[in-house]
């Protein structure tokens, strides 16, 4: 029996092969659901035997509603990310997919303000920002969450920052 997933996810799925097998990533679903019709910033990371392979999102709301926000990010994360080359049809079947829907980044005056397994972070100097979804495998300090965003943006360790903070809800 196949592992039902959620409609996010699935829509995620379905947009991705479509593109990868036919070039278009279809419509969006004639009835949407409530996580569906929301305007929020949306992550779309495909892993492939655990590891990453591809991971693309928006921190805020830029399409009328979270299903195109998903269906735009699942077609960048499998065909844009610049650190992987674009998915290939036979890798399909192996890719897990999971979908962050983003709260409104806040502004926080410090580190303490972050929880790794709680929050996102922001990390911005000037025009350059990095940023790191909560809850991610092997990242259990704030310190090391900021110093990746930072390093993922190209902003040394010394230099002055704003920094913000999200919560996400993960769908697989």
């Amino acid at each position: 029996m196949e592992e039902k997933h959620h409609p996010l996810v699935e829509l995620a799925r379905d947009t991705i092969v479509r593109y990868v097998r036919e070039g278009s990533g279809g419509q969006p679903p004639g009835e949407l659901t409530p996580e569906m019709e929301q305007r929020a910033g949306v992550f779309v990371s495909l892993h492939k035997r655990g590891a990453l392979r591809g991971c693309i999102g928006t921190l805020e709301p830029t399409s009328v509603n979270a299903a195109e926000e998903v269906m735009q990010n699942a077609i960048s994360a499998a065909t844009r990310d610049p650190r992987f080359p674009p998915v290939q049809a036979s890798e399909l079947d192996e890719l897990e997919i999971s979908v962050d829907v983003l709260s409104t980044p806040e502004p926080i005056e410090s580190i303490a303000q972050l929880d790794p397994k709680r929050y996102g972070v922001i990390v911005q100097s000037g025009w350059r920002r990095g940023v790191l979804l909560p809850d991610l495998e092997g990242i259990d300090t704030a310190e090391y969450q900021v110093e990746i965003a930072r390093r993922k943006a190209g902003i040394g360790s010394h230099e002055p920052v704003d920094l913000y903070r999200f919560e996400v809800k993960r769908y697989h």
